[in-house]
């Protein structure tokens, strides 16, 4: 399982796009789409049409870099189409990756910092 520190912010970029995509315009997305600046060093996250490919954008100090996972069977339980991107939390981007569907998950509620968009 993928472990993410708390730190780390996680935004799902809730459209499919066409996995041939690649740095520059999935950066451009990034910018379009999610609002956020694609430098920040936070995780961006695509999925394709099927819902059995990810793809994660990231800057790492000094190039972007592109993580990549395609299921042989079955699909990802991704968020569904509100707007152009939503932040989720660490925690919930290593389950979804590991096979848990969200939807099912029922998430107590902490106490949160306003405006810390977790």
């Amino acid at each position: 399982m993928l472990n993410f520190p708390a730190s780390v912010r996680v935004f799902f970029c809730v459209l499919p796009i066409d996995m041939r995509r690649s740095f520059d315009t999935l950066s451009e997305m990034v910018r379009e789409h999610i609002g956020e600046d694609p430098l920040s060093g936070h995780l961006f996250v695509f999925r394709n049409k099927n819902q059995d490919c990810v793809k994660v954008l990231y800057w790492d100090g000094d190039g972007f870099a592109i993580w990549y996972k395609r299921l042989q069977r079955g699909s990802f339980s991704l968020p569904g189409n509100v707007g152009g991107g939503i932040e989720i939390d660490s925690t919930s981007f290593s389950m979804l990756l590991n096979g848990v569907d969200l939807q099912s998950i029922k998430k107590q509620k902490r106490y949160a910092l306003s405006g810390s968009g977790v």
